[in-house]
């Protein structure tokens, strides 16, 4: 039995923000702790999402592995690159759809 719960980092889209939410509670109860994306009210800034994106990879950092929620296999520009980072740092990476099939 590990000494601490597994860490895990939620990656996704914020057009999925419920499906993390979900993500977030399945895992929470099943005795994992979740680091998640920030949220907004409302649109951000681009000095804002630069700060946000820059925290997210730290949050990557602070998790044993990554789970990227991606209904209907969509991963985003911004998913790309924390997935990419997760991998450069030896990140097990996970997703909760298959993603689609390349043409």
């Amino acid at each position: 039995m590990p000494d601490r719960p597994e860490i895990v980092c939620i990656c996704g889209s914020a057009r999925f923000v419920d499906e993390m939410r979900a993500a977030n509670r399945d895992l929470t109860f099943a005795g994992v702790i979740v680091v998640a994306p920030g949220e907004a009210d409302g649109p951000v800034t681009d000095e804002q999402k630069t700060v946000l994106d820059a925290l997210h990879l730290r949050k990557i950092d602070l998790a044993d592995r990554v789970l990227v929620v991606n209904p209907g296999g969509y991963i985003g520009e911004s998913t790309s690159r924390e997935i990419d980072y997760s991998h450069a740092t030896g990140k097990p990476v996970s997703f909760t759809h298959p993603a689609p099939a390349a043409t």
